[in-house]
């Protein structure tokens, strides 16, 4: 049985970074989700963080310890600068928690607050299936499929889904 874990939501601190890029760079290397290819370093990760609109971290309430993470920044430029986009990174350790939900929730609070109206996911993988469903269940609309438009890390292609959601 998982015992039900306190979470706190908040922006990050520039204490979080090493925590953040740990996190971070654990997707990347997983190469199913995200889309880069190389991993942060301790200085570059400062300045990739430092650039967005908005961190959010999900830390335990009872440890501190840092359990996920979401960024928010515009999507596009100029006439498209009204369209948000995030993307979420959560532990291996701390998968199967709904922490995921959590930041995807706190990130639309955020996003409307930043001055975006609408949230869209350009590259969700179609193998994705666990963000997929949270995504449609909080009202995210797939815009089609990108065929063989996300390379994993084993070199297949696989399919991307793009999503959004008015705020």
């Amino acid at each position: 049985m998982i015992r039900e874990i306190n979470i706190t939501l908040r922006g990050y601190a520039p204490t979080d970074i090493p925590a953040m890029i740990d996190i971070w760079n654990e997707v990347v290397e997983e190469g199913i989700a995200f889309p880069q290819e190389n991993a942060l370093t301790r200085e570059t990760g400062a300045a990739f963080f430092d650039k967005q609109t908005h961190c959010g971290i999900a830390q335990a309430s009872e440890t501190g310890k840092i359990m996920g993470l979401y960024i928010l920044h515009p999507n596009n430029v100029g006439r498209c600068g009204h369209i948000g986009n995030a993307s979420y990174a959560v532990s291996s350790q701390s998968r199967g928690l709904h922490i995921g939900e959590k930041l995807v929730r706190d990130s639309l609070v955020q996003a409307k607050q930043a001055g975006f109206s609408i949230m869209q996911f350009n590259a969700v993988v179609a193998t994705n299936t666990w963000a997929r469903h949270l995504y449609e269940k909080l009202g995210f609309i797939q815009l089609g499929t990108i065929p063989g438009g996300f390379c994993m890390k084993d070199g297949h292609y696989a399919d991307i889904c793009p999503y959004y959601r008015r705020l």
